[in-house]
């Protein structure tokens, strides 16, 4: 991949920037593609049935409430996500095992990392609009993201 997000912004101001000073936890750390969502709490039961299903270059939005508390996706979710052709991971919320989530190949953001597993009763919510860091995220719109920051296309 040949963009930088500065790149894009300076060309369309009119991009989405996400003011949340997310993390890079995977082996990418630019990625892009258009977006699905989830939105969840402490629960990632959703997530972890959307990345064990073909991702054709999408990108998973999770609106995890910013949740500190309890992991949305682990070294077994994300390798799943890489197996089933996703280009990346954004979440609201924390990662697990982040050693092995570094080499995996695959782009992940997330607010931090927790070593708490969440629940897995799928609680929740898959394709809808989800709002957070200043951007609203709505399924199918492009997102873009590098070692500067996420950009949003289209919403």
């Amino acid at each position: 991949m040949t963009f930088t997000t500065c790149d894009l912004f300076d060309a369309d101001e009119s991009l989405q920037s996400v003011s949340l000073q997310m993390a890079n936890f995977g082996a990418h750390p630019k990625f892009s593609g258009p977006i699905r969502t989830v939105r969840c709490y402490r629960d990632n039961g959703l997530v972890k049935s959307l990345l064990n299903s073909p991702g054709a270059g999408f990108v998973l939005v999770v609106d995890g409430a910013a949740s500190m508390e309890s992991a949305l996706m682990g070294d077994m979710i994300a390798a799943a996500a890489v197996a089933n052709g996703w280009a990346g991971v954004v979440i609201n919320g924390v990662i697990r095992d982040r050693v092995a989530l570094a080499q995996t190949n695959l782009g992940i953001k997330a607010l931090g990392s927790n070593p708490r597993k969440s629940a897995k009763d799928s609680v929740g919510a898959v394709d809808i609009i989800v709002n957070f860091g200043g951007v609203t995220f709505t399924p199918g719109a492009t997102l873009y993201s590098d070692e500067d920051g996420i950009l949003v296309q289209g919403s």
